[in-house]
């Protein structure tokens, strides 16, 4: 199984134990002398039997994680970067729109407010983000879809 495929399933079972849990608890309680259309204790049963597959895939998906080479580095080092890009460009993002939002006065006894930043520099800064962003995503994503899962 490649990781990428690991991934997926990973997601998919959050899901699917989230869609459990929302109906184990919507028929824990019936009303007295009325059968409930589902057996909640089979639905804990399935999300049991979930949990597990989950665990074992997130061992293994960390396990690999911490030895699979992208470049020069492992993947973990690379999700942890691409993870501080996307909270650094979120929040450059944030002030660059702020920045293009400037209301300038309709009449001379209002408040005017001018940019504190310098737009194109900050316009550029975030592009580089985000350019950085894109092709460390490329490189896990190959990566993701080229390496074996490692199960041991």
């Amino acid at each position: 199984m490649k990781l990428a495929e690991a991934l997926k399933e990973r997601a998919d079972l959050l899901s699917r134990i989230g869609q459990l849990k929302s109906r184990a608890v919507s028929y824990a309680l019936t009303q007295e002398g009325l059968l409930s259309p589902d057996d909640p204790k089979a639905l804990l049963g399935e999300l049991d039997d979930c949990v597990r597959r989950l665990e074992s895939l997130i061992s293994a998906i960390n396990l690999t994680n911490c030895t699979l080479k992208v470049g020069e580095r492992t993947m973990t080092e690379c999700l942890a970067q691409r993870d501080a890009l996307r909270l650094q460009l979120e929040a450059y993002r944030a002030v660059q729109n702020e920045v293009g939002s400037v209301n300038f006065r309709a009449r001379g006894s209002e408040i005017k407010f001018e940019p504190a930043l310098n737009v194109k520099e900050l316009t550029e800064r975030t592009d580089k983000l985000a350019q950085e962003l894109r092709l460390l995503d490329n490189q896990i994503q190959s990566a993701n879809w080229s390496c074996e899962l490692r199960q041991e």
